[in-house]
């Protein structure tokens, strides 16, 4: 039988403390309520874990249900009236719900010894800090662009991308605001294929003016968000056709930009599908007080088990500044 080395051993027991520690509970308790302070601690975490994650907005609310406030730019918010100009911040209709949520994972002994024989303490406990957060902050995407129903018992081999977990946004959005959301349209360079594009700018320019209210058309902060088959199909497409060097930039370029807007393409996110709206309109909520963290080093499985729960929900904070094609379909060239 594998045993952890001495080193490994010392590492865990310090990290082990540490957590509970800085949750204010009692040395050696394996499951524990987070405190206020250390639930914005485990919040940066999280967001720090993934770069895209760090650009939305994680939200701490109070209830189980509520209503949606919008965190970002609401529109015009400055005129005349007969009494005090003023208008409402959030949208009526806009409620969000949590559901019970269990963040699970476990290291093996034997990757918690290789760890502590190939650097430093200091280095062991960021492995295993950056181990167990990043796992749970990639749920959170792979649930946000992937969720369409809250399954009572989930079934991860059915639902690899945690689509029975939670609902995403994209799915929040088509239930309440459908207009929102295209089903699908054609990306083809000749232009001859029914509903289609020639290019990824012309499309995203057309969703923008057609899709996003017109109060929200012009705010800075609009992305586009693309599947990576979509970038990769148009990136093809103009190296091919490209005769000039400023081509080639064009090319280069469009990971970054499309119509003008910053483009990203972030983990997880659907391989054919284009969103635009702001990183801060797309929000995950956890209610305050819910989080508990349980630790617990079994020595039956030879692993250390580690589970994060809470009340957590997603939202769109205004859906007039969201717009998306669920399915962009890249019409091929007919050979000839």
């Amino acid at each position: 039988m594998f045993k952890m080395s001495a080193l490994a051993a010392s590492c865990l027991l310090t990290y082990s403390n540490q957590v509970v520690e800085n949750a204010g509970a009692q040395l050696g308790a394996l499951q524990f309520n987070l405190t206020p302070p250390m639930e914005t601690k485990l919040r940066q975490a999280i967001m720090q874990s993934d770069a895209f994650l760090s650009m939305i907005a994680l939200l701490p609310v109070q209830q189980i249900t509520g209503q949606v406030v919008d965190v970002g730019d609401d529109g015009l918010s400055t005129g005349r009236a007969a009494e005090r100009f003023s208008v409402e911040v959030g949208q009526d209709g806009n409620t969000y719900t949590l559901v019970k949520t269990d963040s699970g994972a476990h290291i093996k002994w034997e990757t918690m010894t290789q760890w502590a024989n190939s650097g430093s303490k200091d280095e062991w406990m960021k492995l295993m800090k950056g181990a167990v957060s990043r796992r749970f902050a990639l749920d959170m995407l792979r649930i946000g662009f992937n969720g369409t129903s809250v399954a009572v018992v989930t079934d991860p081999v059915a639902n690899p991308l945690g689509q029975d977990v939670n609902k995403g946004w994209l799915t929040i959005v088509k239930e309440k605001k459908d207009a929102q959301v295209i089903a699908a349209l054609n990306l083809d360079a000749t232009g001859a294929a029914e509903n289609s594009y020639k290019n990824l700018d012309s499309l995203v320019q057309d969703l923008i003016n057609t899709t996003i209210a017109p109060q929200h058309r012009e705010d800075p902060d609009l992305v586009v968000l693309v599947g990576h088959n979509l970038v990769a199909a148009e990136q093809h497409r103009l190296l091919e056709s490209a005769n000039v060097p400023s081509e080639h930039k064009a090319a280069q370029s469009l990971a970054k930009t499309i119509a003008g807007r910053k483009a990203y393409t972030p983990s997880f996110f659907p391989s054919n599908s284009i969103w635009v709206t702001t990183t801060k309109n797309l929000q995950i909520l956890t209610q305050e007080g819910t989080q508990w963290r349980r630790q617990q080093n079994n020595e039956d499985k030879l692993r250390f088990e580690n589970n994060h729960i809470r009340m957590e929900g997603y939202a769109v904070g205004n859906m007039d500044k969201f717009a998306a094609v669920e399915t962009v379909t890249v019409v091929e060239p007919v050979a000839g």
